[in-house]
């Protein structure tokens, strides 16, 4: 099970911090990505990490803003936006895989374990 928190309402410029904490199974073994989807659209890739923090991706409308991390002895994975714009604004998922290669990096369909998702609200 995977629980995101840490959303809210932000003013754009400004700075969260979105953790994801998974429980009931041992995700040190899993690459794990961020997500965002708002009403009517797909599942937007945000960024991932491997199991070991060795590889990251990170989605271009994000890049340079957005740094992932993750703590395995705390089963956890963060995920801290800077330079917050009123286009961030969706519903933010943390998602579990394993065994992630080449694009599978980026497609939400290649994630096993999802989150319930927490609501990020950027205004102008």
């Amino acid at each position: 099970q995977l629980q995101a928190s840490g959303g809210g309402l932000a003013q754009a410029g400004s700075s969260l911090r979105l953790s994801c904490l998974a429980s009931g199974h041992t995700f040190s073994f899993y690459d794990m990505g961020w997500f965002r989807q708002t009403p009517g659209k797909e599942r937007e890739f945000v960024a991932a990490i491997s199991w070991n923090g060795a590889r990251i991706y990170y989605g271009d409308s994000v890049k340079g803003r957005f740094t992932v991390s993750r703590d395995n002895a705390k089963n956890s994975v963060f995920l801290q936006m800077t330079s917050l714009k009123p286009e961030d604004t969706a519903v933010y998922y943390c998602a579990a895989a394993g065994g992630l290669g080449g694009s599978a990096w980026y497609r939400a369909s290649s994630y096993n374990y999802w989150g319930q998702g927490t609501q990020v609200t950027v205004s102008s």
